[in-house]
């Protein structure tokens, strides 16, 4: 499908612009230009003056800026950058990951060609020594009706059926599923499970991103397990619910 210069896609991050993460920050800027779609990059500076962005992304147009007073965490700066997005789709990417090439385009073209609210992929480990390990999720590749990709989590304790971050989705779908949850991690996890349970979508059998592991991501930090817990049984409770009220919906429609 052909693009015009308009950008076609955004990807929205939120950053505090640690020192050691600025480095992968710019490898993550670097995976963008080689993207084929045109593209808006929303950056949500957790906390930080606009003044330690980059000058290189500060005086690119494609990058928007939204600097934040305090610091509010992952998931609020991410809704907050949601308020900026001008483009009809959207992804996410963290500060210290990257898109292999083909990342947008394979997904927004499958998305586009069959009328789907949403499309993802799988994600890959890229580890210190430049290695990677595919991730392979629970949900199998192929087309989902709304609320199926939650079926595939069995229980809060479960891996989650999707990696979140490989998810690109309507923006319109992505705001009327409230966006990301009030939750100080784990916030993704509500995420995926609103977007997959408010419009049908596909699982692509790609690589669409690249999780980089490293001794100081967020998941590696020993304070990460006391909440991951409390965060999983918002997320599964939120899909469980959903559900009820989608066969809620089909009953009464049935008895009107």
């Amino acid at each position: 499908m052909p693009y015009t210069d308009e950008p076609a896609v955004a990807i929205i991050t939120p950053t505090r612009l640690r020192a050691e993460r600025v480095p992968y920050l710019l490898e993550l800027y670097a995976s963008l230009q080689r993207q084929a779609v045109p593209f808006q990059w929303v950056l949500a500076l957790d906390g930080v003056p606009l003044s330690r962005l980059p000058a290189v992304l500060r005086e690119d147009p494609r990058v928007v800026a939204v600097p934040l007073p305090r610091a509010v965490g992952a998931g609020a700066a991410r809704n907050f950058a949601l308020n900026e997005v001008t483009t009809a789709w959207c992804t996410t990417a963290d500060d210290d990951d990257f898109l292999p090439e083909g990342s947008l385009s394979i997904r927004l073209e499958h998305a586009r060609s069959h009328g789907l609210g949403w499309c993802a992929g799988w994600s890959a480990d890229l580890h210190p020594d430049g290695s990677t390990t595919t991730w392979h999720c629970p949900t199998p590749p192929g087309f989902h009706e709304p609320g199926a990709v939650w079926r595939f989590w069995k229980t809060p304790d479960s891996t989650i059926p999707i990696g979140p971050t490989t998810l690109l989705a309507r923006t319109d779908l992505i705001r009327g599923s409230g966006g990301y949850a009030a939750l100080p991690q784990g916030e993704d996890y509500a995420y995926l499970v609103g977007i997959t349970g408010g419009a049908p979508g596909a699982l692509l059998p790609t690589v669409v991103y690249h999780y980089r592991k490293h001794p100081e991501q967020m998941t590696a930090h020993p304070s990460y397990p006391a909440m991951e817990s409390r965060a999983r049984v918002f997320a599964w409770r939120h899909g469980q619910h959903l559900a009820a009220l989608r066969e809620g919906l089909k009953e009464t429609a049935k008895t009107a």
